[in-house]
């Protein structure tokens, strides 16, 4: 069966997941995190990606990012597998595959699910019980988002920048966004989406994305989507 094309559109954000081979840990010591953050950094800047939300959890990882070009996306995934799986197996004496094959992703609706989707992703490790609230865990945007912390890899959406007339009061919203609770409807959305390669948005920006590429994409997904991701 010949492998499902992706298509990215140049300042269009994309969601992008990576999971470890049969959800197989992919970060072992805290120097993992550190070495794939530089890493995706260097990659982000050479193929002209921009970050906007980021988490690392034990075998997975979730990206919010917007690509200049058409083929950012791609190069910067390549660039990422091409140090980091060696870098892996080296240090810990293994051999083989790291991730679950290919990478996974949907391009994102800006104007109505990009600042949910930036939520999605940095409650990863609440939804996982691994702490309970963002702000506790260290391998993710949250901390630069919604409290300032300087993170060289993580740059504001417009949509990030419109929620004040300064850095404090965007904070502020962006910290009143996580009394929101994310409904189950909406999980499972956002989860269908990257699992099918959907475009996460209502049936009229699906349609615009179909039109610009002249072709369908994406798929509806059966059956209940995977959890805690």
């Amino acid at each position: 069966m010949p492998r499902k094309s992706r298509f990215y559109i140049a300042g269009l954000p994309v969601h992008v997941v990576q999971r470890g081979n049969n959800r197989a840990p992919i970060f072992f010591d805290e120097s993992d995190y550190r070495a794939y953050l530089k890493w995706l950094k260097d990659a982000a800047k050479k193929y002209c990606c921009v970050i906007h939300a980021y988490v690392l959890m034990t075998n997975h990882v979730h990206l919010l990012l917007t690509p200049e070009d058409e083929m950012g996306v791609s190069r910067m995934m390549q660039y990422l597998g091409r140090y980091y799986v060696p870098y892996i197996n080296h240090t810990y004496g293994r051999t083989g595959t790291l991730w679950e094959g290919r990478y996974k992703s949907s391009l994102v609706d800006a104007d109505g699910y990009f600042l949910m989707c930036s939520r999605y992703i940095e409650l990863n490790p609440v939804r996982a019980s691994m702490v309970s609230h963002p702000r506790e865990y260290a391998w993710s945007s949250y901390a630069a988002n919604a409290e300032g912390k300087v993170d060289v890899l993580v740059k504001p959406h417009y949509l990030y920048t419109s929620l004040g007339t300064n850095d404090e009061e965007r904070q502020q919203a962006y910290q009143a966004l996580f009394r929101v609770h994310i409904d189950d409807a909406e999980l499972s959305g956002i989860r269908a989406s990257w699992q099918t390669g959907t475009p996460l948005g209502n049936d009229k920006f699906r349609e615009e994305i179909e039109g610009i590429l002249g072709k369908e994409i994406g798929q509806s997904r059966r059956g209940r989507p995977s959890k805690g991701l």
